[in-house]
C-alpha cells in the first residue's frame, strides 16, 4: 500500500493548483500527458485510469466510499499544502474527482468505467472557452471555468 501511496498523492494533487504564478499550470502539468500544454479528454481518461488503480486499496475495481475518504484526504492535504486554494476554477477541478460527480449509478461507488468515462463530462465542465481541451487559459485570473 505505501508504494501507491506516494503515486496516489502525486496524481491527487492535479485539480491543485501552484499558489504563485499562473492559475492551472499544475494542472496542466499533471494532466498533459503529451506536453503541448492541453489537456484532452483522452488524457484526462487515462490520468483518471492511474488516479483509481493508486486509490482502489482492495482492488476490486470499485471505488467505495472508505476508499474515496482517503482520495478525499490526499486531495484536502495537498490543496492544504499548495495554500489552501479551493474557489474558483481551482474549486471546480477538485469537485470534478468527487465521488457524487462521479457515481453515475448512484450505488454508493465508482467503478474504473464510470470514473475514467466521466473524464469528457470533467474536462469540458473545466472549459471555459469550450476549445475542446483545457489550458491555463481555463484558468485564467478572474476566468470561471467550466460551466453549472
Amino acid at each position: 500500500m505505501t508504494r501507491y501511496l506516494a503515486l496516489a498523492l502525486a496524481l491527487a494533487a492535479a485539480p491543485v493548483f501552484a499558489q504563485q504564478g499562473q492559475p492551472g499550470v499544475h494542472f496542466i502539468e499533471n494532466w498533459d500527458l503529451d506536453g503541448d500544454g492541453k489537456v484532452t479528454a483522452e488524457e484526462a481518461a487515462e490520468r483518471r485510469g492511474n488516479v483509481f488503480a493508486a486509490f482502489d486499496a482492495n482492488e476490486d475495481g470499485f471505488l467505495d466510499a472508505q476508499e474515496y475518504v482517503l482520495f478525499d484526504e490526499a486531495r484536502a492535504a495537498d490543496m492544504a499544502a499548495q495554500g489552501g486554494q479551493g474557489r474558483g476554477a481551482m474549486k471546480r477541478a477538485a469537485d470534478g474527482m468527487l465521488l457524487e460527480r462521479n457515481d453515475s449509478d448512484g450505488d454508493g461507488k465508482v467503478s474504473l468505467a464510470e470514473f475514467t468515462g466521466g473524464a469528457a463530462d470533467w474536462i469540458a465542465w473545466l472549459d471555459s472557452n469550450e476549445d475542446g481541451v483545457v489550458t491555463t487559459a481555463d484558468f485564467g485570473r478572474g476566468m470561471g471555468a467550466g460551466k453549472n
